[in-house]
């Protein structure tokens, strides 16, 4: 990829924010974060703290051909703003990229963009769109195409558009759509976005993975399966759901960020049986998976297979929706919250590969992160709060997923709900079926990816009426106080709305959300120039096989 250094200067908001971090005011992970998001690039917020960019070790002696083999879930990629997983956004980015990446090294890098600008009061952001950028139809990039994926963002009427929740502050309430004037176009490549109040997530929304841009002829009944359109390095080749995709280096030669030195990629779909992806690689059928969950590390590391972990905030949470019954008595909550030991579920579950959480969905990972004070599981406590409720005898279903550490966590939690006398029924649904109503079921458990701030998981999970909020929370008090958060950028004063926002889910009982699980994956020792992400994204720009 080639080195951009439009946005190298610094302005004065993102200078105080590296004399807090030099002051330990601020962690040096939120101050990359926040000062790539003010269009400061890597190079210039490490320059500020006296560092050099970590940059990955690529052999000079690259060699370019192969097809890489993945082990990874092949899933429906219509319409990406209505991706629930990072699966298929995987398969989609080869081919389709997004305005802004969050990198491994948890700075925000320019793409489809090749800088921005963000006024002091985080109201004006000034998007510079990238100019060497080509559809692989032979369509150019400009200001026209990042604006039509705006407006879809903005789009809430669009069931299972989930970039709405990101672009919230974009949108008037009243029509559903992207507020007048809002979305501002300047020149062919050059908008502004004009906020009505301060938000400092909409780079790092731009970054997620449902945020990939679609082609202008996409429309409301696309299907990028069918139409293909992007402009990244690969093209798809084909796509068969649950079974396997594959892409293939851009014939063009026309990505804007140079060749690349795969021939291709084929992403193999296991399904959730992790034995036949060990096997896999033991019959060198494969050359490296997404992701190496806690039961099966060590038969990985059997195999001699190279090994990349990282810290990060993946999790689980058990939620019970606030607008179905019995759920919607928070008395019958906060029962089933303190009938569990977190600590136990992280030995029982992922056999201690992460540290216990505390129920609110912020993670020690985050900058705004508020220590509270810890909830000791108490089951006999609890049955009695769930009797004196009127809820002693009612049965309570808890749902999950087949086959992995989601079961193992799921069938952990209904254990310890039995011990302290619940009435308990578990229900398993086969992976192909699940993810069809996985915001609807009364009480189960989803697995949440990292979002580089914590105010970020909040608004997407919690705040009323939004595409991913499973568990139905709803409360006008803390959507207000999370608005306002969410235009905050010192770290300090963020954490004072931060334990407030924690304390109010927490005593919600919207979830039971145990711990948080370390990332990692392997890959033959053939496989070079592959980074682990802290969000399981898959980048194979700069990946090549020693073969």
């Amino acid at each position: 990829m080639t080195k951009d250094t439009s946005h190298d200067s610094v302005r004065p908001v993102v200078a105080k924010m590296a004399e807090d971090t030099r002051a330990g005011k601020m962690s040096r992970r939120e101050f990359v974060a926040l000062a790539s998001t003010f269009g400061a690039s890597a190079t210039a917020a490490y320059g500020l703290l006296g560092l050099a960019v970590p940059t990955a070790a690529y052999a000079e002696d690259a060699k370019k051909g192969g097809v890489l083999r993945v082990a990874s879930r092949v899933m429906d990629i219509t319409d990406p703003r209505k991706y629930s997983w990072t699966e298929p956004g995987n398969v989609a980015r080869q081919f389709c990229e997004p305005l802004v990446r969050w990198a491994s090294d948890f700075s925000f890098q320019p793409m489809l963009l090749e800088g921005w600008e963000v006024s002091d009061d985080a109201m004006t952001y000034t998007l510079k769109v990238r100019q060497n950028a080509v559809w692989n139809n032979g369509d150019a990039f400009n200001a026209d195409d990042v604006i039509h994926n705006l407006n879809r963002w903005c789009d809430k009427a669009a069931e299972g558009n989930s970039m709405a929740s990101r672009m919230a502050t974009l949108i008037d309430p009243d029509t559903g759509r992207a507020l007048d004037g809002a979305i501002e176009r300047v020149d062919d490549f050059t908008i502004r976005l004009n906020l009505p109040r301060p938000d400092i997530t909409i780079i790092a929304g731009m970054s997620d993975y449902p945020a990939l841009c679609v082609h202008p002829s996409f429309g409301d009944d696309g299907d990028l399966a069918k139409a293909p359109i992007g402009t990244g390095p690969f093209e798809l080749v084909s796509m068969d759901i649950g079974v396997a995709a594959e892409v293939k280096r851009r014939e063009d030669g026309k990505w804007w960020g140079g060749d690349v030195y795969l021939d291709g990629i084929r992403f193999v779909d296991f399904g959730e049986d992790n034995a036949s992806i060990v096997a896999a690689f033991d019959g060198d059928e494969i050359d490296i998976n997404d992701e190496s969950t806690a039961d099966f590390i060590e038969s990985y590391d059997a195999l001699g297979l190279v090994k990349q972990s990282k810290t990060t905030a993946n999790t689980i949470v058990a939620r019970m929706r606030a607008d179905t019954a019995p759920y919607d008595s928070k008395e019958l909550r906060n029962a089933i919250q303190l009938a569990c030991d977190n600590a136990v579920l992280l030995a029982i579950s992922i056999n201690g590969e992460g540290i216990p959480a505390e129920n609110h969905h912020v993670a020690p990972f985050h900058p705004e992160y508020a220590e509270l004070p810890a909830i000791a599981a108490d089951p006999a406590k609890a049955i009695e709060m769930a009797r004196a409720a009127g809820h002693g005898d009612t049965e309570i279903e808890i749902i999950s997923i087949d086959g992995d550490w989601r079961t193992t966590t799921t069938d952990a939690i209904g254990d310890q709900l039995r011990q302290a006398g619940f009435n308990v029924k578990r229900t398993v649904i086969p992976g192909a079926s699940f993810w069809n109503d996985w915001t609807k079921y009364p009480f189960s458990t989803t697995n949440w990816g990292p979002r580089p701030l914590g105010v970020q998981v909040l608004a997407l999970a919690y705040k009323s009426g939004e595409a991913w909020n499973e568990s139905g929370h709803a409360n006008p008090e803390f959507d207000a106080l999370l608005d306002e958060a969410l235009g905050v950028f010192d770290a300090d004063k963020r954490r004072e709305y931060s334990a407030k926002l924690q304390t109010m889910l927490q005593d919600s009982g919207a979830v039971i959300q145990p711990f948080w699980r370390n990332q990692a994956l392997h890959h033959t020792d053939k496989v070079k120039g592959v980074q682990a992400h802290q969000f399981r994204e898959m980048h194979y720009e700069q990946v090549w096989l020693d073969a």
